[in-house]
């Protein structure tokens, strides 16, 4: 159903099933999927595309232009996929030219009120950015992990899957998979054990993922010997190799 006093942009593709609440502004070239929900005094602007099922609540602002100084009113998207929500205030904007153009949401995530995704991001699935949880332009973040209130990643950071990242936590390097980080500036402080059992990895492998942390953290080694040690005594195990494959990459360096 759409609220009479919505304003949808004529150039927008709704599905039959979307339904819109009052005073909410829908811009040009939108795509809103089957099942969405758009709560009331919501803006959607330009160049968003939205999947199935997805909820946003009240007041939140999706696809508006980046808050980037570049930006001079280019063609760029944010392409949002399903089974998302979206709560009050939450903010989630397109991306850049330079950044490629996109800004991407997985599905299952979870943007409670006052979170912030900037330009170019990268956010995969069931994610949950707890209130006023923020990410700068560029920012990945993989699959599960859950960022606490009023954390805050800086620009082209990348935070690793199943992590789980502390309330108020400042990240200015990139936490590896399966951690746990606190901390202005944050930092791992250990394997997240607890959401780890709760997602029902095997003992082998979390054994194998709490001893290539205390490689990498706790031996006193650098960081080219403990990675050799890692894949060279626990490569067998997928979860390591993708730990050892994310420090490998990393561009802004790895919060130790």
């Amino acid at each position: 159903m759409i609220h009479p006093t919505a304003i949808i942009d004529p150039t927008a593709q709704l599905d039959a099933t979307v339904s819109v609440g009052p005073y909410s502004i829908i811009g040009k070239h939108v795509k809103i999927g089957a099942g969405t929900q758009v709560g009331s005094h919501v803006v959607i602007d330009s160049w968003t595309e939205i999947g199935r099922d997805n909820q946003i609540f009240q007041f939140a602002s999706v696809g508006a232009g980046p808050q980037d100084l570049k930006y001079k009113g280019e063609e760029t998207w944010l392409v949002i996929g399903d089974r998302n929500r979206i709560r009050e205030f939450a903010t989630l904007h397109r991306g850049t030219v330079d950044g490629g153009g996109r800004t991407e949401v997985g599905n299952d995530n979870l943007f409670m009120a006052y979170s912030h995704v900037a330009h170019d991001c990268r956010v995969h699935n069931r994610i949950v950015m707890a209130n006023a949880a923020t990410l700068a332009g560029h920012v990945e973040v993989e699959d599960n992990a859950i960022l606490g209130g009023l954390v805050a990643v800086h620009q082209f950071c990348r935070v690793g899957c199943h992590t789980m990242i502390s309330g108020g936590a400042m990240i200015a390097q990139d936490i590896p998979p399966y951690t746990i980080a606190q901390g202005d500036r944050a930092k791992t402080i250990g394997i997240n054990l607890v959401g780890l059992k709760r997602r029902g990895f095997p003992e082998q492998t979390i054994r194998g993922i709490k001893n290539a942390y205390r490689l990498m953290f706790r031996a006193n080694l650098r960081m080219e010997e403990a990675l050799e040690k890692i894949e060279q005594d626990y490569g067998s195990i997928p979860e390591v190799r993708h730990f050892a494959s994310f420090i490998k990459e990393s561009h802004r360096g790895i919060a130790r």
